[in-house]
């Protein structure tokens, strides 16, 4: 009998030693409860959470959400380490149960690391975000940045406000629609269009307890499997219709033996794949189902938010703003509105857009999974290990910004002999690990063509024909003045928590009024 007691006692010894020894090799962390492990240090702003506790543990440590071990970096010399010296290590997203079903388990976005994934990403890379198919849809972007003025002016003239943020989550959302089914998405079909998307970005960001403690994998404690249960099948309805509508329409040009000399949109794009037999991935429905919703989600809600982030910076820095407006006025003047041919002229504009992703980037972080152990830094990270890149963070950290917290697009210009602004090579497109609002490496966002096109002319020409006066800014007071509230939304992304409403006031009625006389077609929809 004693000989067991003394067995099982040198048993517990070793396994305790041996813990001991294996969490010694892991980044440093805070001391975390049975099941729940670190679940109860995470707020609703779950960067914020991971920021305030890279202050006590340092740039790199480590969490157990529950039964899942997961590093949390927040400096650009690890988010280079883990998301490219170490990239094959973490080549994947990070899931969870509402992305797989509100995805079909079939998303390009969220797909592992595989022969699907590469096909897909090399495919839409050239057939659906190159600058040929970019350039072939500048006309819809230029009608619908006109809408959104002509919306804006008709306002003015009548001093009512306008809610700035819906406004741009439709201009966002009309790009994209005509993009993928050449339809603007308007009455009820854009109501289920935009909330079909605010409503996935949201529960995609969200932490839901099963999915990281594993005996409530099956129970809905929180009530998110209703939701998304009830969003997909809202989705699917929506999707299902424009989809099969599309599929007659292409039978019956076959049966009329009917030549394509139009452009395709992305949705004939997408169905020639699915009917060729001969391409290396044959696509399923649920694959086509979820690629439309990866283009919508990834093209609406993030473009919309930074925009509606930098005019609410721009409505709080009123010399910047003046600053961007005698930009505008040098280069383009003031008898016809900004184009995008025009933004590579401004490079200020160029530099609040950065300034904009720096401070509000509208994916805080970047998140990836291990597919095996490896060592960063000299700590051990083991394998199925989450890894979360805080970029928010980054971009505030006094190490690597001066004034962070301030909004200084100067800090992303260059000066010539002449004193000219040059555009600074700090760039947002994966090289510069300071500031990563789409990623890097080979899961870098593949519509960052796209969405510079968009956010630029989008900002400049609104800047340029409108000031914008706030309706409750529901802020603090500065000198006097109203400041806007910049709190954040949470979720996967960060929109402002209150929606930036405004009266228009119109600055160049002339042209407005003559923008309204060449889209006639156009205002009878405002």
């Amino acid at each position: 009998m004693m000989l067991v007691l003394l067995s099982f006692a040198a048993f517990i010894f070793l396994a305790f030693f041996f813990n001991r020894k294996q969490r010694s090799q892991l980044p440093p962390g805070p001391i975390g409860f049975p099941v729940i492990g670190h679940l109860h240090l995470l707020g609703p702003l779950i960067h914020h959470s991971f920021r305030d506790l890279s202050f006590r543990y340092g740039p790199l440590f480590y969490l157990n959400l529950g039964s899942v071990p997961c590093v949390v970096a927040s400096t650009p010399e690890l988010a280079k380490e883990f998301l490219k010296t170490q990239e094959q290590t973490f080549p994947c997203r990070v899931s969870s149960l509402a992305i797989k079903h509100l995805t079909y388990n079939a998303s390009f976005a969220f797909a592992p690391y595989g022969p699907y994934w590469k096909f897909i990403k090399k495919w839409t890379s050239f057939e659906l975000l190159g600058n040929r198919v970019i350039n072939q849809f500048a006309p819809i972007r230029i009608k619908e940045v006109n809408h959104f003025l002509q919306i804006l002016y008709s306002k003015s003239k009548v001093g009512d406000s306008v809610n700035v943020s819906e406004e741009l989550m439709k201009l966002s959302n009309n790009v994209i629609s005509q993009m993928v089914w050449s339809v603007r998405s308007s009455g009820t079909d854009g109501q289920i269009s935009r909330s079909v998307v605010r409503d996935v970005t949201q529960m995609f960001g969200q932490f839901n307890i099963s999915d990281f403690v594993w005996f409530c994998r099956n129970l809905d404690l929180q009530g998110f499997r209703k939701r998304f249960e009830e969003t997909r099948a809202r989705y699917d309805m929506w999707v299902e219709k424009h989809v099969t509508a599309r599929e007659q329409v292409r039978n019956q040009k076959r049966i009329n033996g009917v030549q394509e000399h139009e452009a395709k949109d992305f949705l004939d794009l997408i169905l020639d794949l699915m009917e060729d037999d001969t391409a290396e991935i044959k696509l399923t429905r649920d694959n086509v189902k979820a690629l439309i919703l990866d283009f919508f989600t990834a093209g609406t809600d993030t473009t919309a938010i930074l925009l509606e982030w930098a005019l609410s910076e721009l409505i709080n820095h009123p010399t910047v703003l003046e600053k961007a407006r005698e930009e505008i006025n040098k280069v383009v003047g003031n008898s016809r509105i900004v184009q995008e041919c025009d933004t590579p002229n401004l490079p200020y504009i160029q530099s609040i857009i950065k300034e904009t992703f720096r401070l509000h980037p509208p994916i805080p972080m970047v998140s990836r999974t291990s597919v095996q152990e490896c060592k960063v830094f000299g700590y051990r990270i083991p394998a199925n290990t989450l890894l979360f890149v805080n970029i928010w963070s980054i971009g505030r950290d006094p190490k690597y910004w001066d004034n962070p917290l301030q909004f200084q697009p100067e800090r992303f210009l260059q000066y010539s002999n002449n004193e000219a602004g040059l555009s600074s090579p700090t760039d947002v497109r994966g090289q510069h690990f300071q500031l990563l609002p789409f990623g890097t490496g080979r899961r870098i966002c593949p519509g960052i063509p796209l969405a510079m096109q968009e956010l630029h002319m989008t900002l400049a020409a609104t800047i340029q024909c409108f000031d914008l006066k706030v309706i409750n800014p529901s802020g603090v007071k500065t000198n006097g003045n109203d400041v806007l509230d910049m709190t954040e939304r949470p979720g996967l992304a960060t929109p402002r928590a209150h929606e930036l409403v405004c009266i228009p006031v119109a600055r160049m009625h002339q042209v407005l009024d003559q923008l309204c006389v060449e889209n006639s077609y156009i205002c009878q929809d405002v």
